[in-house]
């Protein structure tokens, strides 16, 4: 027995075959529209405005979203990216040949219609047809429930049933499209240049994260999706510019939860001769802006919180954050297994392989970040959480580094740059010690350290969430509602 949805393109497989038959090119290479669903409308409202008596010819395109019969016309809903506008259909009031075309048509197909427009007795605005051009015959039904598609599995697998279902859906897009751009509007106002740099690289660096690899058949060697942009960046820097961006594509052969997706987007910008502090400015003026832009007031809701985003945002040391929040002053405990100790004690699990810079951020993560709704910077961390930051004057085991929260959530990630090349290869060195404890191969990024030590101004350095960012600013918890293809298991898993 067939199944349903057999039944359906059975169906419109014959309907396309009917109308190859009557001659027609069911999927043309072209068609010229005049006006968009939005345009017409506001062509009919100008019109009323003006008090003019004649109707106007108006050629729209777009897809059929439902199909109501009234007698002897038929009304459609035809929908473009602009939004929606009701044709009339009538037998007398086309040509023969196009109402057999129109009794082909199924919901989801994409057509083209002339007319002159109108308002019905109950105040739509609509097209009474006299042309009808069939532009791609759908040979797949929307789902049953297309006006509100609710299914998780489908919506993320097959995006594009989502965004022809879901408004709400296309309305995050369009905004996420509208934050990045501002966000370049905002950084080339303050004399920054985009730049981009390799996604492939020899070694991967700038991070602390398992990378993907893949092989070069042209040259026979191993290479790595990079993991940061920042060490490119720097060379930037090195070479002479003084502020640079990147806007791109990361990867990391990690987790998924409801942050974190293996591939996402973020922003990196360096400045020369700017320290964390003139970052964090820049930070709370630049998200604050951002909102102001894209959603007309610096006051969001998320997570059913209200949040405020105009500067200043409150500044706390790491270190006062993590006592607060969970009992334990990490610097009374300064090994590993002295930290592990009191974690336990607290009730606490603890991985026994993790170090100890990987505990201080369990603590953070754990107790802190679920608690930091409203905007907030957390500054100041150990320098073995951060092997590219600058140690802060006077506190040996500190480093120059904030960390933006929002939303319960890190938004932003950012130093004062370390530019002394003999101390960042200690630094590196350190680190691959460390990592090799857990066989973790880790190698130096030897041609990085050669660039650093020809001069790096000082400089402060900004690693920014896009995905994250759109999050918060669309009231969304999960990565995947703002990420159009976000990784999924395999069906069925």
């Amino acid at each position: 027995m067939s199944t349903r949805g057999e039944r359906i393109s059975e169906q419109r497989l014959q309907k396309l075959n009917n109308i190859r038959a009557m001659g027609i090119d069911p999927y043309p290479p072209r068609f010229k529209r005049t006006h968009t669903a939005r345009q017409t409308i506001d062509l009919l409202g100008q019109q009323e405005k003006e008090s003019k008596s004649e109707q106007v010819t108006v050629t729209v395109a777009g897809r059929v979203m439902a199909n109501r019969s009234m007698g002897k016309v038929s009304f459609l809903d035809l929908r473009d990216e602009s939004g929606k506008i009701q044709l009339m259909v009538g037998k007398d009031r086309i040509k023969e040949a196009d109402f057999n075309l129109f009794k082909e048509l199924d919901i989801g197909d994409f057509i083209g219609a002339t007319g002159k427009v109108f308002r019905t007795r109950s105040k739509e605005p609509t097209i009474e047809v006299n042309s009808l051009t069939l532009l791609a015959k759908s040979l797949q039904a929307l789902p049953e429930k297309w006006h509100g598609l609710s299914d998780v599995e489908i919506r993320y697998r097959q995006r594009y049933l989502d965004l022809i279902s879901n408004e709400e859906v296309r309305k995050t897009f369009r905004l996420r499209s509208n934050i990045i751009n501002n966000v370049r509007q905002f950084l080339d106002g303050r004399g920054f240049i985009e730049v981009e740099t390799p996604i492939l690289w020899p070694d991967a660096g700038g991070a602390t994260a398992k990378p993907f690899i893949t092989h070069h058949n042209a040259l026979d060697r191993d290479l790595y999706l990079r993991i940061a942009t920042e060490l490119h960046l720097k060379r930037l820097l090195i070479g002479g510019f003084e502020k640079v961006y990147e806007l791109g594509r990361i990867f990391r052969n990690e987790g998924i939860d409801a942050t974190h997706n293996p591939e996402f987007t973020t922003l990196e910008s360096y400045e020369a001769y700017a320290d964390y502090n003139e970052v964090m400015k820049m930070v709370e003026e630049m998200v604050s802006t951002l909102a102001q832009q894209v959603l007309g007031t610096t006051a969001i809701e998320f997570a059913g919180t209200k949040i405020e985003l105009k500067p200043p945002w409150q500044r706390i040391s790491l270190r006062e954050a993590i006592t607060q929040h969970s009992g334990i002053d990490f610097v009374q405990y300064p090994n590993a297994e002295m930290l592990r100790s009191k974690m336990r004690e607290k009730g606490i699990e603890v991985d026994p392989q993790k170090n100890w810079a990987h505990l201080v951020d369990d603590l953070l993560s754990t107790f802190v970040e679920p608690k930091l709704l409203q905007p907030v910077f957390l500054v100041d961390y150990p320098a073995s959480l951060s092997p590219l930051a600058k140690r802060k004057p006077g506190e040996a085991r500190v480093v120059e580094r904030f960390e933006a929260f929002a939303g319960g959530m890190e938004i932003a990630n950012a130093f004062t740059e370390l530019n002394d090349p003999l101390e960042q290869r200690e630094r590196f060195l350190q680190q691959a010690r460390e990592r090799q404890q857990h066989d973790v191969e880790e190698t130096v990024d030897e041609d990085f350290l050669l660039a650093l030590e020809h001069g790096m101004p000082p400089a402060g350095g900004l690693g920014v969430g896009i995905d994250r960012l759109v999050m918060l600013f669309t009231n969304n918890q999960s990565i995947r509602e703002v990420i159009l293809f976000p990784q999924l298991k395999e069906k069925g898993e």
